[in-house]
Parts: structure tokens; C-alpha cells; sequence
């Protein structure tokens, strides 16, 4: 179908008319995608070209606004099909991935190099102290001007044309990045008999035997390279033999030879990021990538970092001597390697507090975690969850909830999709099909959450591991910041804030899995409905920073070595030998892998949001415990007064304020570094 010949005031992918308002997705096939996608460029463009070239004085409302409510058909079928590539992609979805991606960039680079639209912005911009703007609508103009700026506005013709081939190339490739990363963890699966369990759980076993039955394999049984499946295998497998070979398998996605492999792919990716800071007038991509967050530059990075890794080192030293002790005790000479940490890791917490993890998993269900989510939810911020039947969404699994305010009011709609399978790219992530803003008639949020939790047999309760269960919580937090903004403009709108700002509201979420009275409601046995016991949940909570070594070690090392490729004013010609150089020059232990190597690094490859971004999970982690120890500090972890604040300022507020104003308008001061340190045990 030709483009010129869609309505996309009809079209199923750019009118939703389903139930609550979402998409039809029952009347969208794989199909309609290249056509809408040319439709609806074609009609921003239109968009665009009127904006720019109206002969009017440039207003707020002329420009600024109409810039922001521009596209919107173009919106609405970018956040379908990018579900789709995610979530739940093909053949047919990939291709037109490889297609989209560069065909985008080049809309857009378009648009931030458009000459006329910028001299509108520019001519607000200059005159933006005698226009009488609220505080929202002047950030919202600088945040555009410098946009547009920071995009090559500002550069002369050959300039604009380099940069805009430049950032064509980077979205092929992180495209090429992500599909080889998720084609190397479709692919491999370890298929493994009854004589081959030895050590494991029942809850594994039945998500290996599910795992193994979806490729074909039923009566036997699969680890693949999901974290749900390969962390508890390497955890609890008495199998020395097959511990290795998923370890290996898993650390080495993405650098297995052949089509799939991203060695010359993240050389290319580098090197093109470099020359891009350099056209820009930055010293490096790092200097780019840092001017408009909060860490500002790499050296203040390294100020967090840097001393957070030596104790990082030291504890997981101190910790592999008593892991190597543990196992010598039960007759293994071996050193302790990467397939070995968990496993006696594992053993050392069960001797140290009487406990492992296998005896949590009975207590926590998937959807009793899903209701302590809603529970805090309701008593922090007055939100209410009612889910609904019989719609369809992308895939079967997706579940649909409406939300609903303190007061009865419909706010906007939650969508879940919690389970792992072969047309779903690893990891876990929370994104939005419609954002919440009030320009204009305003929008309601549509908000969803995507995990990879292994599913169980029918009729038997999909359980999680503590671990899993702080996931669902973090991506539920950042869901709330999407459901709960009260922005106007739809670019300062919910999780649009700088990168080292946007895990706070996630992270701090996750403090409330593990209040205690959280725990007692709802961490209950799935056969018996018993609440977890007493001891086991005192265990529990003394052990929690059990295994902060480790777990810090593969963190920090991953983003020490993202700060280290980005930092430099070039790029290096082998990243991989740059890798292996950076974490020898750490002196990273043997034993310990990056939590994601370069191969496999979706946050910093698979596009660029986290590229010179990843400490800001740590970087929030500052913030997040400094936060949270307000609500402990006043004896009441949901007092109503400071959660009124923490709503209004930091789930609520989007970027409409500097994340510094923010902070300190909920906290009364900056934090400092001292609650993370103590809750990581270091």
C-alpha cells in the first residue's frame, strides 16, 4: 500500500480506538508497519515544514508548542513497533528494524539541522527574559535551543551533512548490536537429562523443563541464557563441568565468530562516536554525553567511582578467601573461577546465616510481588490497580491494569509483560506507548513494564528470587514516574530527565520490597499461604549485603570500562584488547566478570542512552539511599508528609526543574556518599 493512500486518521497504528483507549492490536499485522512508518514521516515532515516556514514572529505557541505537538502519528507507531522489536519481534519485525532505524535518524537529523526552524528557536531563545515565561516553559525553550545546538543546528553545511551520516550509521548499528546480542541468547541452550540436575531446586528444574519443552525438547531439559534460568543454575548445579560451559556461553554473547559477532561493530560505534564529540566541539564523547547531566564531567564520575571500587576490591578479595576456604573444606583444590562464585557463594551464606536463597523462592510468587507493588504504591501515593479481562496486547502473557488516584479518577493504564521467551530480548525494562503531558488536550499515560522471569508449568505459581523481585520493583518505580507525572510539556514530561537522575525513582523502590511489613503481608508460602517466618525473614534482611563484593565488582567494572572508551578523545582500534587492558590495569579479579562485557553491553551499544551513562545507576544509588533514609528517619517508612514530597518533586515533577532543585526541595540538602556505602555493606 503506497503511503500517499493511508489515512492515518483511521489506521489502527496511529488512531487507537481499542478498549481504554489503547491500540486495536488485534487489527495490526507485521505488515502495516513500513507503509504507516513512511505515511507518518511524510506527515511530520509536512508538519515541520509548516512550523518553519510560517511568516509570523516566532511565539511560544507558534513554535514551541507546535514543535512539541508535531508528529504525533509518527509517535504513536514508533511506540508499537519498538515494543514490538523488544518484546516480541520476528524475522519480519527485524528486517524492518534494520530499515527503520537509519530512515529515522535521518528524519530526525533533519529536523535539528532545519535552518528556518532553529532561527525561530534561536530568536525565542535570545529574546526568552522579555517573553514573561513560566519556570517550565523557559526550561522547556533552553532544553530545545540547546537540543538543536548539541545536534549540529550551529555547523556549516559540510558539518551538518557528516553529522547527520554519522548518526545514521550509529542507529544501524546499534540495531545490528542488539539483534546479534539476542540471536546469540536464542540460539545457545544447554539440554540437559535427570542425571544432569544434581543440586537443583524444584522451581529450576520446572523452568528448565519449560524452557527445554519451548524448543522442542519436552521430558528434558534446557539452561539457556537468561539471567532467570543461568544465574540459579550456576548458583546451585553440583556440576562443576556444566557451571563452565553456561558461564562461558553467557559471558561471551556477542563474541562467538561469525555473522552475529560485535567486535567490529562496537569498534566502528566508538570510533564514529569519537569523531561525532570532536565535530561538535567536545573533547571527547564522554565531555558530550556529560554536559547536561548531573555529574556534569568524567573526572566528578571517577570522584564516585573510583573510591567505591578499591572497597569494592577489597571486600570481594576477603570474600574469595572464604569462598576458597569453603571449598577446599569439601575436597576441590580448584581456585575459585567465574563459573565457581556463585555456587559457593551460595554454600558460604548458608553456613554464615543458617539460610540459602532456595528457601526464599517458596515465599515469593509473582503476583504477590506484583500486589506489593501496588500495595506500597496505594499507601505512598494513593494509587489504586484494577485488572482487566479479555483485551489483547502484543502477546498473550501481557497483562492490563487501570489506575486509578486516591480519589477515583481514572490517572491512565499500567500493561506487564513478566515472562521470558525466544522473541524477547534479555534484561528488563519499562517504556510507555503513550506519555503522560498537558499541552493541548493533554494525554494519559500508558505505561508498560518488561521482565524475563521464567515462567512455570500451568497451573503452578511462577516464584522469583529476592533478586528478581527488586527488578519487578525498580522497573515498577520507573513506571510510576511515568504514570504520576504532572508536567505540561511533553519533553520535561516523566522519565525524561538527565540519565543519572532517572534511576532514583526506580531504585528507591526498591527500598520498600524489604520493609518489614511488606514482607509479612505479602511474602507468603504459594502452597501453604504461610507468611514467611520470623527467622527466616530476620536472615533475610541481616543478609543483605552478603555478596556486596561481588555484586559491586561486576557493576562498577562494567561502568568504569563504559566511562573508559568514552573518555578518550579517540577511539581505540581493538576494543576488546582495550576491555581486557582497562580491567587488568583495575586489577580486576579473575574470577569476577563484568556484569556486561562489551559484546553484550545493550545499555551503551544497542544505541547510545546509556553509552558514557552507566555509572548513573550508581550515581542514583547516592540519591536513592540518601532518600530513602529520610523515610527511616522519621519512623515512619510511609510517612504521609514526606511521600506527599517525594510525589510532588521527584515522581511527579519530570524535568521541569533542575534535578538538583528537586532533590533538595524534597530532602532539604544534597545527599552524600555515605548511606550508599552502608547499604552496600562496604
Amino acid at each position: 500500500m503506497p503511503a500517499s493512500s493511508i489515512d492515518l486518521a483511521t489506521h489502527p497504528l496511529t488512531h487507537w480506538d481499542g478498549p481504554l483507549g489503547l491500540p486495536d492490536f488485534a487489527r495490526i499485522g507485521d505488515g502495516d508497519f513500513g507503509p504507516l512508518f513512511d505515511a507518518a514521516l511524510a506527515a511530520h515532515e509536512a508538519e515541520i515544514a509548516a512550523i518553519a516556514g510560517n511568516l509570523e514572529a516566532p511565539t511560544v505557541e507558534n513554535t514551541l508548542a507546535a514543535l512539541e505537538r508535531a508528529g504525533d502519528a509518527l509517535d504513536r507507531i514508533s511506540s508499537i513497533f519498538w515494543c514490538r522489536a523488544g518484546a516480541h519481534t520476528n524475522e519480519a519485525i527485524q528486517r524492518l528494524e534494520r530499515e527503520i532505524a537509519p530512515k529515522m535518524s535521518r528524519h530526525y537529523s533533519a529536523i535539528s539541522m532545519n535552518k528556518r526552524l532553529f532561527a525561530r528557536i534561536d530568536d525565542l531563545y535570545g529574546r526568552r527574559a522579555e517573553l514573561g515565561l513560566d519556570a517550565e516553559t523557559l526550561r522547556v525553550l533552553e532544553k530545545s535551543w540547546k537540543g538543536f545546538v548539541r545536534s549540529g543546528a550551529r555547523l556549516a553545511p559540510d558539518g551538518k551533512k557528516r553529522l547527520a551520516a554519522i548518526s545514521e550509521e550509529l542507529a544501524s548499528l546499534g540495531t545490528t548490536f542488539g539483534q546479534n546480542v539476542l540471536a546469540d541468547e536464542s540460539e545457545w541452550s544447554l539440554i540437559l537429562d535427570d542425571g544432569d540436575l544434581d543440586g537443583l531446586p524444584d522451581f529450576l528444574r520446572d523452568a528448565m523443563a519449560q524452557a527445554a519443552e519451548a524448543r522442542g525438547q519436552k521430558g528434558r531439559y534446557a539452561v539457556t541464557l537468561s539471567r532467570s534460568i543461568y544465574e540459579p543454575f550456576t548458583t546451585y548445579s553440583t556440576r562443576r563441568d556444566l557451571r563452565e560451559q553456561a558461564w562461558k556461553a553467557f559471558i561471551r554473547r556477542g563474541e562467538n565468530g561469525g555473522e552475529h559477532d560485535n567486535g567490529k561493530v562496537v569498534a566502528r560505534t566508538l570510533a564514529l562516536r569519537a569523531e561525532k564529540a570532536k565535530l561538535l566541539g567536545y573533547a571527547s564523547f564522554a565531555a558530550l554525553k556529560l554536559d547536561n547531566t548531573m555529574a556534569k564531567t568524567a573526572e566528578n564520575v571517577h570522584a564516585l567511582l573510583d573510591p567505591v571500587w578499591q572497597k569494592a576490591l577489597s571486600k570481594a578479595d576477603s570474600d574469595r578467601q572464604g569462598l576458597q576456604r569453603l571449598a577446599a573444606a569439601s575436597g576441590s583444590n580448584e581456585p575459585i573461577a567465574g563459573w565457581d562464585w556463585r555456587f559457593w557463594q551460595e554454600k558460604l551464606r548458608a553456613e554464615k546465616y543458617a539460610f540459602d536463597e532456595a528457601e526464599l523462592k517458596p515465599y515469593f510468587q509473582l503476583d504477590r510481588i506484583i500486589e506489593a507493588c501496588f500495595d506500597v504504591a496505594g499507601r505512598l501515593f494513593g494509587l489504586s490497580f484494577d485488572e482487566q479481562q479479555g483485551i489483547t496486547a502484543w502477546h498473550e502473557d501481557v497483562r492490563i491494569f487501570k489506575v486509578r488516584r486516591r480519589d477515583g479518577s481514572d490517572l491512565g493504564l499500567f500493561l506487564a509483560d513478566y515472562f521470558a521467551r525466544p522473541s524477547k530480548r534479555s534484561g528488563a525494562w519499562m517504556s510507555a506507548l503513550q506519555s503522560s503531558h498537558k499541552l493541548g488536550d493533554g494525554a494519559a499515560p500508558i505505561i508498560y513494564n518488561i521482565m524475563n522471569f521464567a515462567k512455570a508449568p500451568a497451573g503452578e505459581p511462577s516464584l522469583l528470587s529476592i533478586d528478581e523481585a527488586k527488578t519487578l520493583f525498580h522497573e515498577f518505580g520507573h513506571a510510576l514516574h511515568g504514570m504520576l507525572t504532572e508536567a505540561t510539556w511533553p519533553s520535561v514530561s516523566g522519565t525524561a530527565v538527565s540519565r543519572d537522575f532517572v534511576e532514583l525513582p526506580s531504585q528507591l523502590y526498591e527500598h520498600w520490597l524489604t520493609v518489614p511489613q511488606v514482607l509479612e503481608k505479602h511474602a507468603l508460602h504459594h502452597r501453604t499461604g504461610a507468611p514467611m517466618p520470623r527467622e527466616l525473614l530476620e536472615k533475610m534482611l541481616a543478609a543483605r549485603t552478603f555478596g556486596a563484593g561481588f555484586a559491586t565488582v561486576e557493576f562498577t567494572s562494567s561502568a568504569l570500562v563504559d566511562m573508559a572508551y568514552h573518555a578518550r578523545p579517540d577511539a581505540p582500534g581493538d576494543p576488546l584488547a582495550f576491555e581486557a587492558e582497562t580491567l587488568q590495569r583495575l586489577e580486576m579479579p579473575d574470577a569476577i566478570a563484568m556484569r556486561h562485557r562489551t559484546p553484550h553491553f545493550q545499555h551503551v551499544f544497542a544505541g547510545d542512552g546509556y553509552s558514557a551513562g552507566y555509572y548513573s545507576y550508581m550515581w542514583s544509588e547516592v540519591l536513592d539511599a540518601d532518600a530513602f533514609k529520610a523515610f527511616e528517619e522519621t519512623g515512619d517508612v510511609f510517612d504521609p508528609e514526606l511521600a506527599e514530597r517525594l510525589r510532588a518533586n521527584i515522581y511527579a515533577a519530570g524535568d521541569t526543574r533542575d534535578p538538583e532543585a528537586l532533590y533538595t526541595a524534597f530532602r532539604g540538602r544534597l545527599p552524600s556518599p555515605e548511606a550508599m556505602m552502608e547499604k552496600r555493606g562496604l
